[in-house]
């Protein structure tokens, strides 16, 4: 018909048109479960990479690969197939099924009665999938909808997911709008037999969704055969691969795996780049460092002799962290106010022009620097980030974060007691920025820091204010800072770290 023409004439891209080559790129993370176990290793599906250029964004978009493929043809194993076969640590799956529009009360009550039409392109929130692609591929953090099949509609709470090294995004009508099929790098299209389609979904839907037999063939027959015919499979010729047999064909997932590798190596050689850049060039004007008195000159004498006690080098810590935090307070923006002595005279002096100040540590050495803080910020919100270094690429990965609400409208303060490269420092502040934290409005602290680090952290992120006690020139091959103090959370905690663990805080930074 011709109103079928005018609607795949909107869905698809007209034969033979060009457009300019894409860039192809990576990012980071995914949704739930938060992470994949494989036989290789665990797969952590909450967090975001470490690669970003000068201008504190990230030097590489997402890889995007788009899965289509009609109802149950096992694009979901295939794309799982391809991430444990990728074996990179952050993955982003994103369902078309998230997106499906809220209905009205009449479409509630035909979805009951299986008379509504889930698989036509119109059942989509279009606008909303692409928004957040876009996001995802930019490294920025996005909310996702979550939908209940049971109800036909979307629950209240939305699920928060970050960038990723790889997103792969599927669904039924993954192809099926000429703006979202921009956004995908790579196209795969699922071919799987019609009668083993139908079998999966009567199974599904039984079992999963709590349909009866008949609503289900009722519903295939009258909406899901048809908008397969109709809007799905000619997307087939859209498709840059096509997998027959789904999951069964380990060929085409190996190619498409080396494919996607190709485009990692561009992004973790941007990241190598990066950490060697700037090493010439002063120290930034958005470094502070406390003034290197006898007194501070001496704790630091004490916390980097080898022979130091446990205790001293706590103690002696300790006193080093809360000059540090002082300090780092002298920098908050402040103005004038009058109050009124005991005597009954005016004061002119100062107080804090901001809402909140906030502590965020960067686990485990610096949940370290948070009792000095609580002792001189009264009522202070404390948050925490776990960044730990994978032991087989040298990558910081983010595993875990617990961050105040509110908190974009406060001052942050951001500890960590070792920075050496600056990539778990850089990746923690990417995460406050996701948190709608204003960049200037970030205090990057640390005991020490290697002059590597403060130039990588600058010349990412130029408004974040960095503060420390000292700063060394050098980094060696197993990134520990020279001279260094050794590893800080070994030290304080009177652990065993491996000899190659780095300097960063028990390998948590990097």
């Amino acid at each position: 018909s011709s109103s079928s023409a005018e609607s795949l004439d909107r869905l698809y891209p007209t034969v033979g048109s060009t457009k300019p080559p894409r860039k192809r790129t990576t990012s980071q993370c995914k949704s739930e479960p938060p992470l994949l176990r494989t036989s290789k290793r665990t797969i952590y599906t909450a967090g975001r990479p470490p690669w970003y250029n000068e201008h504190g964004t990230q030097s590489k978009e997402a890889f995007v690969i788009g899965l289509g493929g009609g109802s149950a043809s096992g694009k979901t194993t295939v794309a799982t197939m391809i991430i444990e076969a990728l074996d990179v640590p952050w993955v982003v799956l994103l369902s078309m099924d998230s997106f499906y529009k809220v209905l009205t009360k009449q479409q509630q009550e035909q979805a009951a009665s299986n008379d509504f039409n889930f698989d036509h392109p119109d059942a989509f929130d279009f606008d909303l999938i692409i928004a957040t692609l876009k996001k995802l591929k930019q490294g920025k953090s996005v909310k996702i909808p979550i939908y209940d099949f049971t109800t036909h509609s979307r629950k209240k709470e939305w699920k928060t997911l970050y960038g990723a090294n790889v997103i792969i995004f599927e669904g039924i009508m993954a192809f099926a709008d000429k703006e979202l099929l921009k956004l995908l790098d790579l196209k795969i299209f699922v071919d799987t037999d019609s009668d083993i389609r139908l079998v999966r979904r009567l199974r599904r839907d039984i079992s999963e969704r709590g349909r009866d037999i008949e609503g289900v063939i009722k519903q295939y027959n009258k909406f899901v055969k048809p908008a397969f015919d109709q809007y799905i499979q000619p997307t087939m010729r859209l498709a840059d691969i096509v997998v027959p047999r789904g999951s069964g064909n380990t060929v085409a997932i190996d190619l498409i795996v080396q494919h996607v590798h190709s485009q990692l190596e561009e992004v973790r050689a941007a990241w190598a780049a990066l950490a060697s850049a700037h090493q010439c060039h002063p120290l930034p004007q958005t470094l502070s460092v406390l003034k290197s008195t006898p007194q501070v000159r001496g704790m630091h004498t004490i916390i980097r002799n080898k022979e130091t006690s446990r205790d001293e080098f706590i103690f002696y810590s300790k006193r080093l962290m809360r000059l540090l935090i002082e300090h780092a307070l002298s920098l908050l923006p402040f103005q004038s106010c009058t109050v009124q002595t005991p005597q009954g005279h005016d004061y002119e002096g100062r107080t804090y022009s901001g809402k909140q100040i906030t502590g965020v540590s960067i686990l485990r050495a610096g949940e370290t620097m948070e009792p000095a803080l609580r002792a001189v910020c009264k009522d202070v919100r404390i948050g925490t980030i776990l960044i730990q270094t994978n032991c087989n690429t040298g990558e910081p990965e983010l595993h875990y974060l617990r961050l105040p609400k509110d908190i974009s409208e406060d001052h942050v303060i951001l500890m960590d007691c070792t920075v050496s490269t600056g990539a778990a420092a850089m990746m923690a502040v990417r995460v406050l920025l996701d948190h709608d934290v204003p960049e200037d409005k970030i205090f990057l602290l640390s005991l020490l820091m290697a002059e590597m680090g403060v130039h990588s952290v600058a010349y990412a992120f130029p408004r974040v204010k960095i503060i420390t006690t000292a700063v060394d020139k050098k980094v060696n091959d197993l990134f520990r800072i020279i001279p260094g103090i050794g590893n800080f959370g070994d030290r304080y905690f009177g652990t065993d770290a491996p000899p190659d663990w780095s300097d960063d805080e028990d390998a948590l930074s990097t």
